[in-house]
């Protein structure tokens, strides 16, 4: 990869993460709200409880589809590990293809009912549904092009920087 393109990966990686630290943040703040508005004030408030969860669930699929580096994602790899390079190798395109597989034959269907959910809007902030499940889409795009490259890699036997020694 060129050092422009290098360049240009980090930096957006690194906006991935100032968004999902802003997440985290903001789910925090709204939490703090929360205890302070039930405990102290003796005045609940349901707003934060859907701020939270939101930010919960943007926070996990953002950070899974565009922060989560490979080495990072959580495997059983104990059969894996002891395998030989070549079989490995089969072991991650068979793998990359059926996530390739399942996630692009759903795709369709995850759009189609993203869109649809524009009917509907969160109880206390109003914010319409298709925007809210968006992010699944962006994580689903982003898992097909990830297992994409992981079998290429391995089709095409270059292992990325980073990556365990067979």
């Amino acid at each position: 990869m060129t050092s422009v393109l290098q360049r240009a990966f980090g930096w957006a990686r690194r906006r991935a993460e100032n968004v999902l630290a802003a997440l985290l943040a903001a789910m925090f703040i709204a939490f703090i709200i929360q205890i302070a508005m039930r405990y102290l004030f003796n005045a609940p408030v349901g707003w934060t409880t859907e701020v939270s969860t939101l930010c919960w669930v943007w926070g996990i699929l953002w950070g899974a589809a565009l922060v989560l580096t490979e080495e990072e994602e959580i495997r059983f790899d104990i059969l894996y590990g002891a395998l030989p390079p070549a079989l490995r190798r089969v072991f991650d395109m068979v793998t990359g293809l059926a996530v390739v597989g399942v996630f692009g034959w759903s795709l369709p269907a995850v759009h189609d009912y993203v869109t649809f959910m524009k009917v509907e809007k969160s109880a206390y902030l109003g914010i319409r549904f298709d925007w809210l499940y968006s992010v699944y889409l962006v994580f689903a795009v982003a898992m097909i092009i990830r297992y994409g490259w992981i079998v290429w890699r391995a089709a095409t036997g270059r292992r990325h920087l980073g990556a365990r020694a067979g």
